[in-house]
């Protein structure tokens, strides 16, 4: 299988925050997540697609400083 699906705990732990916000952010659409069985998953390609547009709005706003 290409697409590796990741847990909430999985995200929490490659981003670097806590739990919580992580449930927050999928609950709120700020992450790309769907639930399985009332339990929030994540492909892992979406999320390093997120990541990398988040990166790239970051360093564009730095050139504009």
């Amino acid at each position: 299988m290409s697409d590796e699906i990741l847990t909430l705990p999985e995200v929490a732990q490659l981003l670097k925050v806590a739990e919580k916000t992580v449930y927050t952010m999928a609950q709120k659409a700020e992450l790309p997540a769907f639930k399985v069985g009332g339990q929030w998953r994540f492909r892992r390609t979406d999320l390093d697609t997120w990541i990398d547009a988040k990166t790239r709005r970051a360093a564009g706003e730095e050139e504009l400083k």
